[in-house]
């Protein structure tokens, strides 16, 4: 069973730092494109950043300079470092993988607000 957990959100002032872990089981973590997608309120949901098997990583460009995505796959986590936070990156963040079909997490709140 393929399962997803993230968590490291909150709510952080602009100019403030967060990072966001999610920790898999069930997968070969480490044969995997791991993801990173965000959903603000009203918005479709849209990816942040993706990190392949061999570390290629690839940005939206609204975050490119700010967020760091990385992997660990003796822990089976992927972790978003997000810097220089903005009030427009506000929105429930969630990790994904691919196994044949779209697997999700329950998804962390990130709330960047002074």
């Amino acid at each position: 069973q393929v399962q997803l957990v993230e968590s490291g959100g909150g709510l952080v002032q602009p100019g403030g730092s967060l990072t966001l872990s999610c920790v898999t089981s069930g997968v070969i973590f480490r044969a995997l494109t791991l993801g990173w997608y965000r959903q603000a309120p009203g918005e479709q949901r849209a990816m942040v950043a993706t990190i392949h098997s061999h570390g290629y990583t690839n940005y939206t460009q609204s975050v490119k300079g700010r967020f760091t995505i990385s992997r660990d796959n003796a822990k089976n986590t992927v972790y978003l470092q997000m810097n220089n936070l903005k009030v427009e990156d506000t929105a429930v963040y969630f990790c994904h993988v691919y196994v044949f079909r779209d697997y999700w997490g329950q998804g962390t709140q990130v709330t960047v607000s002074s």
